[in-house]
């Protein structure tokens, strides 16, 4: 008898917390070079979310490439991140990108017009996957933004 109590106070808990909707991808925002070095530069983006569920979950990327200027440079993979209930949250993304790839022959071309507008074409395409109670659904992450550079 004390099971049967046990397991509907988990359901009736479990029935009034709601997860009818999937979290609300917003969009990309915020991408930018945070940091250039002699070795590397490093590019930042947030990836806006809005949970409208009673419940959180987990979400994951899976290896979002970055390009400059046409050319895949990096990706970024992060671990689980977990998803705040009822809340506006962000994910960061950070990648380190070194020089010389950017400088390298297939590239080349883009940079010196980049030197003379001084805007490099910086974009993110991939995957954003998101978990709870064992459903599952991925975002498609697919942003181009023209971004300032200082010389």
């Amino acid at each position: 008898m004390k099971k049967h109590i046990i397991l509907l106070t988990i359901c009736i808990a479990f029935m009034n917390c709601s997860v009818n909707e999937k979290p609300e991808f917003i969009g990309l925002e915020n991408i930018k070079v945070l940091e250039s070095t002699s070795k590397y530069v490093t590019f930042t983006a947030d990836a806006l979310f809005l949970n409208p569920n009673d419940i959180g979950g987990e979400l994951q990327t899976d290896e979002i490439k970055v390009l400059v200027n046409d050319n895949e440079m990096a990706s970024v993979s992060t671990e689980s991140f977990k998803v705040p209930a009822k809340k506006e949250f962000t994910i960061p993304l950070k990648t380190n990108i070194p020089t010389d790839r950017l400088f390298s022959n297939k590239s080349i071309g883009g940079l010196i017009g980049s030197l003379f507008s001084k805007k490099v074409k910086v974009q993110y395409i991939g995957n954003i996957k998101y978990n709870v109670l064992g459903f599952s659904y991925t975002y498609n992450i697919d942003k181009t933004e023209n971004i300032k550079i200082k010389l």
